[in-house]
């Protein structure tokens, strides 16, 4: 029997915490999850190349795929800098210990085969209290705190000018202020919002509503979700994604299930409260219709599971075709409303769905798809009116559903929107105060260090036939790598805002992203982009461009210190490298060859073997229990990358490490081994803390295990850790030898 679960552990931290409905709707790509598009993350971090509709976002909510075609997985002429970046004036990151662990923060009374997660941070556990602005807390969190304050200094550093003259600091200046001009924001109360609803007003046919839902920067929402990313079979050319959409509360689960019903219940009284402030007819009667409404789409909706299929997930169809294929919507109109409509085609995500979904719209009465866009246009502009919206909207979404006791200051939500709005820009101040060269060498060398263990591991593997042994070194072999930040940042010359206008700039914003991204529809890919900020806490890997990508930003304590233990390091970056590096290798990551393009390169043999494997580990983590959340437990299905890419990538990490010791014993320090501190470097990255409604959420939206399971859940496999520990039969954490899950 296992330890009884504790009430922490987390998934990615967002790069920015503000609701996402805070943020342009097409700039919800470079920040939060998609409402429909399975995502994946290292942690538990819609490209940030896809532009649709964006779930909700609470402090807790999992990332998993960051563009339309789920393929960027993650763990997240220069401009003056001017302000704090020219005065540099800089904020240090804080160290762990001496060498790297905070021994202070552990539990040395815990038994590492009885509890590994209090043997590394217990005391910490024990003594540290979620933030009230927080629904989780943990190491990617305490590194988010860092990032956000350091931004808070440089955007707080620009000069106001004006926007039209005065080059980024400007524009970042008077997004930023707007948004902290509560007294405007007050005067106006629900003004800004009324040309937006006068619209839907005035849609009363469906060939109108469809144009509405195509359209970008004003807050409309959709029930088909539309991104442009890398084309996966033809990895040169970015193409056109569609993807299932229309859900409010994130999930087909919260709408089918019986256990949440409370939520839906709350939910109902949310619509109602939310088409009151806007002042829509009706609140109580369309609460109820729209509710029904979500319910009939999230019937149709394909699982989480179904959705991180890449075999199933990219169909491609003529979009004079999506009139008779998925009859009653009017795609024509949505099409061109969008812009697209000389895309030629688009690539389907749930192709069974949306036929289902298109069926819905056509039977739905005029009156109540009236009404779900005004409510999901108030929801998605709450945060930039006056209080009774935003406030309303904190109350639901991040107090009641996540547990949330206190809505983030006003400050730090300003600093997310000015970041969602121009992260990039922002970025290249950031990397210019804490960036230093010398980390991306060490992090270079790192990198190349686990890699070639990944290639030792393929040739030790006896389950693998020399066929897919050669396709998979020669994957290895193209992997690209990408450090700190990108050598090119986005030009932003095009993109109007005006001081004191906080609803329009995100409008305009919102139109800018989405006009970038639809012009390169048939082009050829920007293989330098991207998809994630420098100051993201976050890594990722991309299947179609075949690389692994690390932001500066996760590049600090407890992931990554120059100064520290290696074996610390292997233990931590190293195994998050490693992770990412499996990605390419794990249930949907070996779908892609070398190149990125979507096509089987396993023999059947193998991949059934895999399989075996894959699903065996999938039971082991579907057996935790959630004592405080009972009936909860992890999908094994859902987060089956995640698992196997923390699994895979510390034995490659350990590997790794191993042959950084060049054949010399390793020192021993304050009495830990080597490979002690090693497994304790990973175990320290995932101390995290977990109110329950939170840790219910990441359950049922994530596609991450929470953090105190991936602590130790990976362990279990790997021989050394045993070794390492004294680990013996009769600890909780045992598994017998011939029970353990061996991969890579």
């Amino acid at each position: 029997m296992l330890p009884p679960a504790i009430s922490s552990g987390t998934g990615p931290i967002p790069t920015a915490r503000i609701s996402c409905r805070a943020r342009p709707r097409a700039l919800r790509a470079r920040t939060c999850p998609r409402r429909s598009a399975l995502k994946k993350t290292l942690l538990s971090v819609a490209t940030l190349l896809a532009l649709a509709a964006a779930a909700p976002l609470a402090a807790h909510e999992d990332r998993a795929c960051l563009d339309d075609a789920c393929t960027l997985q993650s763990l997240f002429a220069e401009a003056d800098a001017g302000g704090a970046a020219a005065a540099g004036t800089t904020i240090a990151a804080r160290r762990f210990g001496s060498w790297g662990i905070d021994t202070a923060g552990m539990d040395r009374q815990a038994r590492p085969g009885t509890d590994f997660f209090r043997y590394v941070s217990g005391t910490w556990a024990d003594t540290t209290q979620i933030p009230a602005d927080r629904s989780s807390y943990g190491g990617f969190a305490i590194l988010r705190d860092l990032s956000e304050a350091r931004l808070r200094v440089l955007v707080e550093g620009y000069a106001l000018g004006d926007p039209a003259t005065g080059g980024d600091a400007a524009k970042i200046a008077a997004l930023y202020r707007g948004f902290m001009d509560e007294a405007t924001i007050e005067a106006l109360g629900a003004k800004p919002l009324q040309p937006v609803l006068a619209d839907i007003r005035a849609a009363t046919d469906r060939n109108a509503l469809a144009r509405l839902m195509g359209r970008r920067g004003n807050f409309y929402d959709t029930f088909f979700n539309l991104g442009v990313s890398d084309d996966q079979k033809d990895p040169d050319r970015y193409t056109l994604y569609l993807s299932q959409g229309g859900l409010g509360l994130g999930d087909r689960e919260m709408y089918l299930r019986e256990n949440f019903a409370p939520q839906r219940e709350r939910y109902q009284a949310y619509i109602v409260q939310m088409l009151q402030l806007a002042g829509w007819d009706r609140p109580q009667e369309n609460a109820k219709a729209i509710l029904a409404l979500e319910t009939r789409i999230a019937e149709a909706h394909w699982t989480r599971a179904e959705s991180r299929n890449r075999d199933k997930t990219y169909n491609p169809l003529a979009m004079a075709e999506f009139a008779t294929k998925s009859p009653g919507f009017p795609w024509a109109d949505f099409f061109t409303a969008a812009g697209v409509e000389g895309a030629g085609r688009a690539v389907i995500r749930q192709d069974s769905a949306i036929p289902k979904i298109a069926a819905i719209f056509a039977d739905t009465d005029i009156a109540t798809l009236q009404a779900w866009q005004a409510f999901h246009a108030t929801d998605n502009a709450a945060p930039l009116l006056s209080k009774d919206f935003s406030v309303a909207q904190y109350e639901f979404r991040d107090k009641f559903l996540s547990g949330q006791p206190q809505q983030r200051e006003r400050w730090k939500r300003g600093v997310a929107f000015a970041e969602s709005a121009m992260g990039e820009a922002i970025g290249r101040d950031y990397v210019k105060l804490y960036f230093p060269p010398e980390a991306k060498a060490k992090m270079d060398a790192l990198v190349a260090n686990v890699k070639a263990a990944m290639g030792a591991r393929l040739d030790t593997l006896a389950w693998m036939s020399p066929a897919t042994k050669a396709e998979a070194h020669a994957k290895l072999a193209g992997f690209g790598l990408k450090i700190g930040h990108p050598d090119t940042y986005r030009d932003y010359s095009a993109l109007v805002v005006k001081n004191g206008d906080l609803f329009g700039n995100a409008q305009r914003a919102g139109q800018f992203e989405w006009d970038f991204r639809r012009a390169r529809i048939g082009q050829p890919v920007d293989k330098g982009e991207w998809g994630m900020t420098p100051q993201t806490v976050n890594a990722y890997y991309n299947s179609v461009k075949n690389e692994i990508v690390f932001p500066a930003a996760i590049l600090q304590p407890p992931f990554f210190d120059p100064d520290a233990d290696p074996a610390v390091n292997y233990g931590a970056i190293g195994g998050v490298i490693g992770h990412e590096i499996i990605h390419g290798f794990d249930d949907q990551g070996r779908k892609s060859d070398g190149q990125g393009v979507l096509r089987d390169w396993w023999t059947a043999e193998d991949a059934a073997k895999f399989e075996v494997q894959a699903a065996k580990l999938g039971a082991q983590y579907e057996a935790y229990e959630f004592p405080q959340l009972p009936g909860m437990r992890i999908n094994g299905r859902v987060a089956m990358g995640e698992n196997i890419g923390d699994l895979g990538g510390l034995t490659i990490a350990l590997e790794a490490y191993h042959r950084s010791l060049d054949g010399k014993p390793a020192p021993v320090i304050d009495g830990f081994t080597g490979d002690q501190r090693f497994f304790m470097g990973w175990g320290q990255v995932w101390r995290t803390l977990w109110r329950d409604d939170a840790l219910r959420q990441q359950l049922v939206n994530g596609t991450h295990s929470p953090g105190h399971i991936r602590a130790f859940a990976p362990l279990r496999n790997i021989d050394a850790w045993y070794d390492a520990f004294g680990v013996k039969p009769g600890d909780a954490l045992y598994i017998a030898p011939q029970d353990r899950v061996r991969i890579w």
